[in-house]
This record gives C-alpha cells, sequence and structure tokens, in this order.
C-alpha cells in the first residue's frame, strides 16, 4: 500500500504493541491510547506510535484497532463512536467475537462506519508491551468476520488495510463459526495446559522433561483476567470441548484401571490416525 495510512490502536499490549510497530516500521502513523501511561510513553518513546489517540481525534484514522479486552473495546467504541465518520474502519482484535460483534454491529449501523470483528491468530506466553514484535504477526493467519450486508469492495479495502502487517492468510468467518472452532483450537489448549502443569510433579519435573512437557505446558504461563472473560465468553462451546476430552480421557484411564491393554492400544492409535488426518488435510491446503 502505497498511501500513508493513520491507523489507531487500543491497548498498547502484546497484540496492540505489535501491531503498532508493524505499521510504524512499514512507515504509517499510529496514534494510540493505553490506559497505563508507561506503556504509551514507552511506545511513544521507541517510535512504535507517533501520538494519542483520543475520542476526539479517532474519526483522522483510516483504521482504528481495539487490542484490549472485549468489555473495554466495546466501552471505548461506545464513547469514540459519535466521532467516526463513514470512511472509519474499525476492527477488533479480541479471542471471542459472537459478543463483540453483536454490540459493535449495532454501533456502527447507528454511527455510520464500518466494524469488523478481528483475531490475529499469533501470540506467545508472555505479554504487555515489553514483549511486542513488530514481525509478530508475519505470516500468520488472521481471521475477520464482516457484518452480514458486507460487500466485496468492503471486504477488500479491509485486507488492504491490514496489508502493511504481513499476515500469510485471511480468512473470512462468522463469529459463531470462529468462537466455536477457538474453543477447541485456543481455548481448550489453554485450559488443558494449565490444569496439566497443577500435578506436583510439575515442582520436581528437571531433569525428566523435554519437548513434550514445554510444548504442553506453554501456554498454562496464561493472563488469567483476560482468559477468565474470555472463557466466560464462550462457556457454552468451551465447556462442550471440555466435556469431549474428559470423556475421552476417561477411556484411556478405564481401559488401564481395567488392565486393558489391547483396547489402550486401539485408543492410541485412533488418537495416531486422527492426528495423521489432521496433518495431511493441512498439506492438501
Amino acid at each position: 500500500m502505497s498511501k500513508q495510512l493513520k491507523v489507531g490502536i487500543v491497548g498498547l499490549g502484546l497484540i496492540g504493541g505489535s501491531m503498532a510497530r508493524a505499521y510504524s516500521t512499514a512507515g504509517h502513523a499510529v496514534l494510540a491510547h493505553d490506559i497505563n501511561a508507561a506503556s504509551l510513553e514507552a511506545a511513544l518513546a521507541q517510535n512504535a506510535v507517533c501520538g494519542k489517540l483520543t475520542a476526539q481525534n479517532a474519526g483522522e484514522c483510516d483504521v482504528i484497532f481495539l487490542a484490549v479486552y472485549p468489555a473495554a473495546a466495546t466501552a471505548w467504541l461506545r464513547v469514540s463512536a459519535p466521532h467516526l465518520t463513514k470512511s472509519s474502519v474499525v476492527i477488533d482484535l479480541c479471542g471471542t467475537k459472537r459478543g463483540i460483534c453483536g454490540t459493535c454491529f449495532g454501533m456502527a449501523r447507528e454511527y455510520g462506519f464500518t466494524f469488523v470483528g478481528g483475531h490475529p491468530m499469533a501470540g506467545t506466553q508472555y505479554s504487555g508491551f515489553e514483549n511486542s514484535k513488530n514481525e509478530l504477526f508475519r505470516g500468520a493467519p488472521m481471521v475477520i468476520v464482516p457484518p452480514e450486508d458486507c460487500d466485496e469492495d468492503t471486504l477488500t479495502r479491509v485486507r488492504e488495510l491490514l496489508s502493511p502487517v504481513g499476515f500469510g492468510q485471511i480468512t473470512v468467518s462468522t463469529a459463531e463459526k470462529h468462537d466455536r472452532i477457538i474453543a477447541f483450537t485456543s481455548q481448550l489448549a489453554h485450559v488443558v495446559s494449565n490444569a496439566y502443569v497443577k500435578s506436583p510433579n510439575a515442582q520436581v519435573h528437571k531433569g525428566f522433561s523435554a519437548g513434550s512437557y514445554k510444548d504442553l505446558t506453554r501456554v498454562a504461563w496464561l493472563n488469567e483476567q483476560m482468559w477468565t472473560e474470555l472463557f466466560m465468553e464462550n462457556s457454552d462451546y468451551l465447556t462442550e470441548e471440555i466435556d469431549g476430552i474428559i470423556a475421552a480421557l476417561t477411556a484411556y484411564r478405564d481401559a488401564m484401571a481395567m488392565g486393558d491393554a489391547q483396547k489402550l492400544k486401539e485408543l492410541l492409535r485412533e488418537g495416531r490416525l486422527a492426528k495423521e488426518r489432521v496433518d495431511r488435510g493441512s498439506e492438501d491446503k
């Protein structure tokens, strides 16, 4: 994109800070808002942003990203919406979509701007602006949830606005499909990791663990305030996934308790074949 964009970012944590760095590195002007004054000052000092985003100057931005928790995102937009224009595009970066899209699509219709749900599929177990990176999203998937009446011209514009970040793939979804799938691909993994590391043996694992332990426990180091809000917003789909894995684990446990090696072998084989099908499907796409 040759035109210099003016980008607004609400929230300068890992995700918002990385978005700010990506756009600034690409030569675009970034305005930001964060209730943590230290994060905002650090972003200004490191030239990740060039000014402060306010409700009053939000209408000057080509695109605004809401990189805070869902409740905070909708609260900021409710105050700022009257200052936005017909050409304003607002994209949230929250981990669930049904709640925030339901509220913000309504605000967009009322005030005449464009709102699109968004979820960049990248991150680390570390949070905060100090851990943000200008290439965190390069090559990563991005899911967008446009309103039902969104036309192709608007989708093209959204893709162009996102292009400086360097996403490898942009997937268009509904809010319901996003939340159903993300309950499995992300939220369940965080629950399992967080529960797994509560074993007393986690405190004495050194010298006995390798890659499998590290892979399974990486996301146990989470932000409990953020993930509580996201889990509760998606509790219907997430509890279904938790029920499913409890049932699967119970089958393994019962086979061993009954000394049924053949049943255990069958269960392990089923899991291996399921993983092979997943990997083959990924290679085909």
